[in-house]
């Protein structure tokens, strides 16, 4: 296990990025998550997903898994702060499709959050993209999917 802590980027909550600024092709900035046992704990503690696999490595290995592993829930979370950072606080999220785990994203492990802009189009005043989104852990763990948000348009 790994325990060298990942500075996370300072995020400039102030500024807002608008529909005109992005184009098809852009990536999101990468969003890293170390896995900590302190941090699968509160995030199990947090949700209220009190099984045993998301905070005993014992109990998490003697059910098949490598070790103890982050919830859905909080994997779901991962996504949203990289699409938030994305879309800034008055872009929305309108949907989330094709999130599924293909691996476990494990205590000692980082995950980082990837994603690129897949297209963009008009809804009527609505400026829309469509992202394409993944979590890499050894591999892509979680999606790939697609998240569907409105960003702000200016004028």
């Amino acid at each position: 296990m790994t325990t060298d802590a990942v500075e996370p980027a300072a995020v400039d909550w102030t500024s807002q990025r608008h529909w005109e600024d992005i184009a098809e092709g852009d990536e999101l900035a990468p969003v890293i998550f170390p896995l900590t046992v302190y941090r699968l704990v509160v995030a199990a503690g947090a949700t209220r997903d009190f099984n045993a696999i998301h905070h005993n490595s014992e109990f998490a290995k003697a059910s098949g898994a490598p070790e103890m592993y982050a919830n859905t829930t909080f994997l779901l979370g991962m996504w949203e702060r990289a699409i938030r950072e994305f879309i800034g606080l008055r872009g929305r999220i309108r949907a989330i499709r094709g999130f599924r785990m293909t691996s476990f994203n494990v205590a000692g492990s980082t995950v980082t959050v990837r994603g690129r802009v897949a297209r963009t189009w008009i809804d009527g005043d609505a400026g829309l993209a469509e992202l394409d989104l993944w979590s890499e852990n050894d591999g892509v763990s979680v999606g790939p999917g697609t998240v569907t948000v409105s960003l702000p348009r200016r004028g």
